[in-house]
């Protein structure tokens, strides 16, 4: 073989099966070979499973989709390229026109964004509700053209816990998909209740260190098997390496996401007890409204705290700015801690009755907790907080 054709054809090392790497290798090729053309027509018609092409499967990607979905106890995952495309991915793969979409006004700004901009291109219609009104829940649910629901507990960013077992056994009276974004309350929670679609965005909780975007769709073999085309062409799939950096993190999942609630709840009871803090929203507070719910539903309460502030929102952005350990970044998840004007950052598209049904003022606060010690983080609040009051 010529040295310019080598170059093109390298010759291949894999380890033989009892000396296997101890992480696995990072699966970086787009295309697979088969060794002949009937093999080929098998893998298409979907008689055989093997790699063809990464838009539609990857090693890699594969080996995250697997853990995934054991860790939201379902059968089958999609990795895709960032929070918002699994969105998107789950939104246009179910929905046709003349179906509805019931959302809440407490929902990631992207997906009220999907669902009134996107969406309403193809006919398709939505209600926007708070999540705490059960009534209105139940009414809409009961309409024929209502396909899905679209919800987050905790919601973001005022952290209210959506009633999952009325929200279940309404949309299952009715024949309606239940699409539960549960970035905040991570893999681990709610598995066992009958979700038929988890959401994730991968960016936060999961990869943790605030260096790679990516997302997931997990659920039932029969329903992802059924967004599986869409995915492919699409373009939704994560890269691999992206993917890799997803798996990394995953291994200090647990380490991180409860060092995270744990400082959460310090720093809630900090702020609760403080004299310029109007109101703290955190569920592992018993003075939460939802807390006796996030008992009964969650393993942890997360590592978001929202409240509001006295004082008027040139204040707020003084105390957001007079912050040393806490960044101003719109993310959360990550081992850094960081704070965002709520309202400016999440809810710009809401009027103002939207707004009060959601209960973000102009001087509510989002705080996302990492793994820091606590007694700094609590130094860098109090000092801010004494700095502007």
């Amino acid at each position: 073989m010529k040295k310019e054709t080598l170059v093109n054809h390298q010759p291949p090392v894999r380890p033989e099966p009892s000396n296997e790497p101890l992480v696995e290798p990072v699966h970086r090729s787009v295309k697979y070979t088969l060794p002949s053309v009937e093999e080929i027509e098998k893998l298409l018609s979907g008689k055989k499973d093997a790699y063809f092409y990464s838009r539609y499967a990857n090693p890699t990607l594969c080996q995250l989709e697997l853990l995934l979905c054991k860790m939201q106890d379902r059968e089958d995952a999609l990795a895709t390229s960032s929070g918002v495309t699994a969105i998107t991915t789950c939104l246009l793969s179910l929905l046709k026109q003349g179906d509805n979409v019931l959302m809440f006004v407490e929902s990631y700004r992207p997906t009220r964004y999907i669902v009134r901009n996107l969406l309403a291109k193809f006919g398709v219609t939505h209600s926007l509700l708070s999540i705490k009104d059960h009534q209105g829940i139940a009414s809409e649910l009961v309409r024929e053209n209502t396909r899905l629901i679209i919800f987050e507990s905790p919601t973001n960013p005022m952290t209210w816990i959506a009633d999952l077992d009325f929200i279940i056994g309404q949309a299952q009276e009715n024949n309606v998909l239940t699409l539960l974004d549960s970035t905040f309350a991570g893999l681990h929670n709610y598995g066992h209740y009958v979700i038929d679609l988890f959401l994730h965005s991968l960016t936060k909780y999961a990869s943790g260190h605030g260096d790679v975007l990516g997302g997931a769709i997990i659920g039932s073999k029969e329903l992802i098997s059924s967004m599986r085309p869409d995915y492919a062409n699409t373009g939704a799939a994560l890269a691999p390496d992206s993917a890799y950096l997803v798996l990394r993190g995953l291994k200090t999942y647990f380490l991180r996401y409860r060092r995270q609630c744990k400082n959460a709840l310090k720093i809630a009871e900090f702020l609760e007890n403080h004299d310029c803090v109007e109101k703290v929203f955190y569920p592992g507070l018993e003075t939460h409204p939802d807390h006796q719910l996030a008992k009964k539903q969650m393993q942890d309460f997360g590592g978001i705290v929202t409240f509001h502030l006295e004082g008027t929102e040139k204040q707020m952005h003084a105390f957001i700015e007079a912050l040393q350990i806490f960044r101003l970044a719109a993310s959360l998840g990550s081992t850094e801690s960081m704070v965002t004007p709520a309202k400016l950052f999440f809810a710009t598209d809401l009027a103002p009755q939207e707004l009060e049904m959601g209960g973000i003022k102009d001087t509510t606060v989002r705080l996302s907790i990492g793994i820091e010690d606590p007694a700094d983080l609590i130094a860098d609040l109090n000092q801010a907080l004494y700095k502007v009051f």
